[in-house]
């Protein structure tokens, strides 16, 4: 009975969050404000949390303090069923929020649609069962996301690492593309958010290769493989075949003021009108 009661309220508190989201984007300016904060970092990451990894955590905290007897594994145990049982109620308020959403559209939910279209091409089993597989990766990109919020301030103020606008990576606008409904739109918001987690994830890594390790690979496919993400690879890293001190001379050039800009070679805020590279390379 305690798991079924986790399991309710991962689902209400989740669906109640919806039709909170749903009715204020719709209260005139007001709303419409709030609609734009919540579809941003830093406002997106708290409902982001809410609908992924908070059910668990919480159903993990109540199933450890409810249902154990004292004893550390049984506790163990207890808070396990308990972030499950959330999990469950987590798949039924995405699952109830779908049919609900999709029963609001009838037609959207009629006409032209991916999932109508990939059903079609791989099959109604293998599409679902492979957007499901994908959702075991939230915790991952959660983690990263983590990391951007918890580590790179503290690179900003060591080292001079730029500060970045993480609202104009890390968020969500494709629920306002014509037609999606459902299982389209819920996917479509998940691809979008992880897609910026993701690249700004990247865009922060490219800063710390080209500051502590501007040296090309010796693998020529690995270099070929990771240009497109870390563009210095062809834009001033040292060749594998040279030695550290043409490493710690382009360190050098790249880098002339103990306190100035430390961005990667080739971030925008590096070039001038003319496209030159301060840096002196």
């Amino acid at each position: 009975m305690l798991y079924l009661w986790i399991a309710a309220a991962s689902a209400a508190s989740l669906l109640l969050m919806a039709g909170f989201i749903h009715l204020a984007i719709r209260m005139g300016g007001a709303g419409r404000a709030l609609g734009e904060a919540m579809s941003r970092a830093p406002l997106l990451d708290v409902l982001v949390a809410w609908f992924t990894v908070m059910p668990g955590i919480a159903g993990f905290f109540a199933g450890a303090q409810l249902g154990g007897d004292g004893s550390w594994w049984n506790s163990l145990a207890h808070a396990l069923l308990g972030a499950l049982a959330a999990i469950i109620g987590q798949v039924v308020a995405m699952q109830t929020w779908v049919f609900l959403h999709e029963l609001a559209n009838p037609t959207a939910r009629k006409g032209p649609r991916i999932l109508k279209v990939l059903n079609a091409k791989v099959g109604r089993v293998r599409n679902h069962g492979a957007v499901w597989w994908t959702a075991l990766a939230v915790p991952v990109f959660a983690i990263v996301r983590v990391a951007e919020l918890a580590m790179w301030p503290m690179l900003v103020l060591l080292v001079k690492f730029p500060r970045y606008k993480q609202g104009e990576w890390v968020n969500v606008s494709r629920h306002k593309f014509s037609g999606l409904v459902g299982h389209d739109l819920i996917w479509c918001l998940y691809c979008d958010w992880m897609t910026g987690v993701w690249s700004l994830g990247t865009e922060m890594l490219r800063n710390v290769e080209s500051f502590w390790c501007p040296i090309r690979f010796s693998s020529t496919a690995k270099c070929e493989n990771c240009k497109i993400d870390f563009p210095d690879i062809e834009g001033g890293w040292a060749s594998a075949q040279s030695d550290i001190a043409e490493a710690a001379g382009i360190v050098d050039a790249k880098y002339p003021a103990p306190n100035g800009d430390n961005s990667w070679f080739g971030h925008p805020a590096r070039l001038t009108v003319n496209g030159r590279d301060p840096g002196g390379q």
